[in-house]
């Protein structure tokens, strides 16, 4: 894909966040092939929210490591996304029903990097990430998507469209990861106060410390360094569901906190 397609597909998908309206597919004069050419798509997309709507790059988010989400998307493999500031809240956070098409909830497990993961460190594997970490947070990501039926569009458009982020909701960071157990780490979910869901850390490639790996390897791929104090969030513990207007959502890791988001 030559970059004037590129850059018009990322025209396309900006204008429609802006305007709040999907599209079924992108067109085929700037539809993607393959993850190489949405991920230059993506890169561009996320310069143009950038420019739009102000803030930084905080980190980085993995799609797809649920392998029930996976099966839902008819994928195989995880893709990644951008975390950007201006779409960051923290918890409690009041979400507008305006804002976006849809209130897809994700609960995940995040980590704040204490120092950088280069390319000349990879392989990457969960054990080689652990002395990279600062600290370790709750998350619920409020999934969105430019699309008519994102359940259908394909990874390349998923992954054009920055990993369908829509907003990225955090709880207060841990830094006493010694007595923390990631591997089967269980988060309940609630809705307007009655439990809704209980899901695992196990759902997300074995472990959310397989996930931190699988993030630094696929920058590395591309001859980047994830860097000390971006947030690294690793993908649903729960099936991917939608939350009603009106809703208060609340996601309880146990010791490692809990998360509030009210779609208002």
């Amino acid at each position: 894909m030559d970059a004037d397609a590129a850059g018009r597909a990322a025209d396309l998908l900006l204008a429609a966040r802006r305007d709040g309206r999907r599209m079924a597919a992108l067109p085929d004069d700037c539809r993607p092939a393959d993850a190489a050419a949405a991920y230059r798509i993506q890169n561009l997309f996320v310069e143009r929210m950038q420019a739009e709507y102000g803030g930084e790059v905080i980190g980085y988010k993995a799609g797809c490591t649920n392998r029930g989400a996976q099966a839902q998307l008819g994928l195989t493999a995880p893709f990644a996304g951008v975390l950007l500031s201006a779409f960051c809240r923290p918890a409690l956070a009041e979400i507008s029903c305006r804002d976006g098409f849809m209130r897809m909830i994700e609960a995940e497990i995040a980590f704040r990097l204490g120092r950088d993961l280069p390319p000349a460190g990879a392989p990457y594997d969960a054990a080689s990430v652990v002395p990279a970490l600062a600290a370790a947070l709750p998350a619920v990501e409020v999934v969105d998507s430019r699309y008519d039926d994102w359940t259908t569009a394909g990874a390349p458009h998923l992954i054009a469209d920055n990993a369908c982020t829509g907003f990225w909701v955090h709880g207060e960071e841990i830094t006493d990861l010694a007595g923390l157990e990631f591997a089967d780490h269980p988060v309940l979910v609630r809705r307007n106060g009655q439990p809704a869901e209980r899901g695992s850390s196990a759902n997300v490639l074995d472990n959310p410390l397989n996930v931190v790996a699988w993030l630094a390897n696929h920058q590395a791929a591309a001859g980047r360094s994830l860097r000390a104090g971006q947030l690294l969030t690793t993908g649903t513990l729960i099936a991917v569901n939608p939350a009603e207007r009106g809703d208060e959502v609340e996601a309880d890791f146990g010791a490692l906190g809990s998360v509030t988001v009210r779609f208002t």
